[in-house]
């Protein structure tokens, strides 16, 4: 029913096509990364279809093995670290650059989410160098600090976005009221954009945990994380223990998807929209 009033053939049939067309881009989208995971439970040592027979010996591998297990706590460490850098800087960014008002604010915006736009490549090349000096390289710090770099613009567009939707009234009421500035942002503005902040800290986190070039570029023999041991298998020995590693890294990407779309759902009921 389209307006109370019952669709057309022509309708129905646009209506199909639409639906068969979206199934077909998603399949395609999607059938590269589907056909990882079974690899993943094949029992021989061979990335072959079909499969022959099930195994966990990969995930085994993957858990029990030291050098997964490093690369995979190296991960945790640095994402979770950078994670909540960048949190904290795109946060007080984004409240900076959508409460002030000064001469070339745009500009200012235009270079504080650039990482986005400029290839990682070059964003890597251009870290190596100016970290080097200071002997950044090769270390957990510069790797964090890194990976904050990548991670802050994605922050400050996710909580610049839920700052629109805010009422600075309520600040001025708790200035008001006597409460300071920090005191204001603590107990008024945090709570109220707490969905955006953490949706900014999600990606933030997913940058760093899938990052594999500027790993290559700044990360010493002790920083390996999982995306770097897994390039280091595909071009030295290639084992479905890396593509247990791909779908880890998947199960992950999609627990994040999840829970930003929790976050979403969330911030659309305090405001009073429909989600």
């Amino acid at each position: 029913m389209t307006g109370g009033l019952p669709r057309t053939a022509g309708e129905r049939v646009g209506s199909w096509l639409l639906w068969a067309v979206s199934i077909l881009v998603f399949v395609f989208l999607l059938a590269p990364i589907l056909a990882i995971i079974p690899l993943s439970f094949n029992s021989t040592s061979f990335l072959t279809y079909p499969l022959d027979g099930f195994s966990l010996r990969w995930y085994i591998e993957v858990f029990t093995t030291e050098r997964w297990t490093n690369a995979l706590k190296n991960s945790l460490v640095v994402g979770s670290a950078s994670a909540v850098l960048a949190t904290t800087l795109g946060t007080l960014a984004a409240v900076g650059l959508t409460q002030a008002r000064f001469p070339f604010k745009p500009l200012v915006m235009a270079l504080v989410v650039s990482p986005m736009v400029v290839p990682v490549v070059i964003t890597a090349v251009g870290i190596y160098f100016f970290f080097a000096p200071f002997g950044l390289t090769g270390s957990y710090a510069g790797l964090i600090l890194a990976h904050t770099a990548l991670g802050t613009p994605f922050v400050v567009i996710t909580v610049s976005a839920t700052l629109k939707g805010f009422n600075l009234t309520l600040m001025r009421a708790a200035a008001s009221l006597g409460a300071s500035p920090w005191l204001a942002f603590r107990r008024v503005m945090l709570p109220l954009i707490a969905p955006g902040v953490a949706a900014g800290a999600l990606f933030a986190f997913e940058i760093s945990f899938d990052d594999v070039i500027v790993v290559l570029m700044l990360a010493g023999p002790e920083q390996r994380t999982l995306p770097r041991e897994m390039f280091s298998g595909i071009r030295e020995n290639i084992s479905p223990a890396i593509t247990a590693a791909a779908t880890v890294l998947i199960l992950v990407a999609v627990a994040l998807l999840a829970t930003l779309e929790a976050l979403r759902r969330r911030n659309a009921r305090m405001r009073g929209v429909d989600a």
